[in-house]
């Protein structure tokens, strides 16, 4: 069975937030202009002789200018990873394009303004790599920020859980896109979780009967808050709890997935997650060996 390489993978939801994008922006931002007033890249230094807070101030509009590159290009990845998830591969050829599109603008700045008289693929040369510097540093250091603070983020979790259920082996929290935790069900009576546009549904036995509860989520953050449990990623919309799984069913179309419930929907398996499903029964078939 072939397995899928690291760079094909999806990248961590937390790159992808709405506030986080805000703040990657803003850091960012901060980060060119006083990049540009210690270093003095795209012929800062052959601008008009003024003091320094007209330089500051002019650096500051130039800079803030050319960030309109990377806030329109995480505007349009914002809406993209709503209708399906971009890999490391593709994410770095996107920040390669942030960068190749900001360093035309200051390329054309340097060349129409200031009047520099290199030649145009000199000036798109240096503008690249000054670029390069002025993004994938602020980039580099967020992206470790904003994974520490998912990582904290999933331990505050565990503990509030804990002070809610008294053990956290027999609840299962559900937390909204802002981490506040939502709903807690047992671990014996979930079923599946489907995903509905920007919501997933929880479905869940109460009272001897279905139930679902709608939650404000993602089925991607899903999938990584239950990464190494039997909630396990089956389909683009569907996770299964695997626990409730009594037949893993080969038809024309794939897999299907049938729980212990005759009254709940075949779950289908799609050939993405196909490797996944079979990692877990091969892990359950081997407990109930050893047990």
């Amino acid at each position: 069975m072939r397995t899928i390489p690291d760079i094909q993978r999806p990248l961590p939801h937390y790159l992808f937030e709405k506030k986080n994008i805000t703040r990657l922006i803003a850091f960012t931002s901060v980060f060119a202009l006083v990049f540009i007033n210690i270093y003095s890249p795209f012929g800062a230094d052959k601008w008009y002789n003024v003091t320094r807070l007209q330089f500051f101030t002019y650096s500051s509009l130039v800079i803030l200018t050319g960030v309109l590159v990377v806030v329109i290009s995480r505007v349009i990845m914002y809406q993209v990873c709503k209708i399906h998830a971009i890999n490391a591969l593709q994410y770095l050829a996107w920040i390669a394009g942030e960068i190749m599109f900001m360093a035309l603008f200051y390329t054309l700045f340097e060349h129409s303004v200031l009047k520099d008289s290199r030649e145009f693929t000199d000036l798109i040369r240096v503008s690249a790599e000054n670029t390069a510097l002025v993004l994938l540093i602020p980039y580099s250091v967020s992206w470790l920020y904003f994974s520490w603070q998912d990582k904290k983020e999933q331990i505050e979790r565990m503990a509030d859980i804990q002070s809610f259920s008294g053990n956290t082996r027999d609840m299962i929290p559900f937390y909204d896109e802002k981490s506040v935790l939502k709903f807690s069900v047992k671990k014996e009576n979930l079923l599946y979780i489907e995903s509905t546009e920007n919501y997933v549904s929880i479905c869940y036995l109460n009272k001897g009967k279905i139930s679902k509860y709608l939650l404000r989520d993602t089925m991607k953050k899903m999938e990584e808050n239950f990464a190494g449990s039997v909630i396990v990623r089956c389909h683009r919309s569907y996770m299964v709890n695997f626990d409730k799984v009594k037949v893993i069913r080969k038809e024309k179309d794939g897999l299907r997935l049938e729980l212990d419930d005759p009254s709940i929907i075949d779950i289908p398996v799609s050939k993405t997650y196909v490797e996944n499903v079979m990692q877990t029964f091969s892990l359950f078939s081997r407990s109930a060996e050893g047990g």
